[in-house]
């Protein structure tokens, strides 16, 4: 499978360069690059002043959920706090995405939720995402589709409460994604929908990625989900092997989770 092999880091140096973002597409694809360019500052939110809490430019590339793939993980608690990823939530989150390729559900998107400038604060974030990823697994079964997801949760003064996730969305149901997802945050926050509370991507920048070329997929995706991951502690970025290292902010439950169809149980029933 496409991530069998895929290291922990970006495998860049198979390819005798450096993997950087492709300015041009903004999306996560990666290019070869031997200098680093200088990137623009990212816009705020409209209407909000939140900006965005992912910047596909610097990527080094482009609870409550009764379903058939389920949550995975520990349950929430609303008193649970953290600051930051460790090191075995790293592992479990790398050894899922392996997993969701070996099951032929690879991530093909990955979405970033604003939930704070959607107006959802942050002791209702977690029940928000996991009633969010339930709409989306809801309706990809409706439409005879399996998906697996990871999402983390993020914090900050400068971009409030946001959850980034990597999910498999086959390429035909992405152009109904879009208009699913608005409403699906008006019905969660009860709010009309600001523009750029969502934002959606292909991994490496185009549809149909992990067919054409599995190996770019797998780097593009590589290096996604370690930008999932930079909000880490410093003892698990460097035991992880992590180049980019942001603070994570104050997370009230959960600070990630898995499908259980990818879940650590999954895994070892399978193997």
């Amino acid at each position: 499978m496409m991530l069998a092999a895929m290291s922990d880091m970006i495998p860049s140096a198979r390819h005798g360069g450096t993997f950087e973002t492709s300015p041009e597409r903004k999306n996560g694809e990666v290019s070869k690059r031997l200098r680093l360019p200088q990137l623009p500052a990212i816009p705020a939110i409209a209407r909000t002043g939140t900006p965005h809490a992912i910047n596909y430019l610097t990527l080094g590339v482009g609870p409550h959920l009764p379903c058939t793939t389920g949550r995975g993980g520990a349950r929430n608690h609303a008193g649970r706090v953290s600051h930051a990823l460790t090191m075995a939530q790293i592992a479990n989150l790398r050894a899922a995405a392996r997993h969701a390729a070996r099951i032929g559900l690879p991530f093909t998107r990955m979405l970033t939720i604003h939930w704070e400038a959607a107006g959802m604060p942050l002791a209702g974030m977690a029940k928000a995402t996991g009633r969010f990823i339930d709409l989306l697994t809801r309706w990809l079964a409706r439409n005879g589709h399996r998906t697996a997801w990871l999402w983390v949760h993020e914090n900050g003064p400068h971009k409030g409460g946001h959850c980034h996730m990597l999910a498999h969305v086959p390429a035909g149901c992405v152009k109904d994604l879009t208009g699913k997802s608005k409403r699906w945050l008006r019905t969660i926050t009860g709010n009309p929908y600001r523009a750029r509370v969502i934002l959606s991507k292909p991994i490496g920048g185009r549809l149909g990625l992990e067919a054409g070329n599995p190996e770019l997929h797998a780097i593009n995706l590589a290096a996604a989900l370690a930008y999932l991951c930079k909000g880490a502690t410093l003892e698990a970025a460097s035991q992880s092997g992590l180049e980019r290292l942001e603070p994570g902010g104050r997370v009230i439950g959960k600070r990630c989770g898995t499908s259980q169809n990818i879940s650590a149980k999954a895994r070892k029933a399978k193997d």
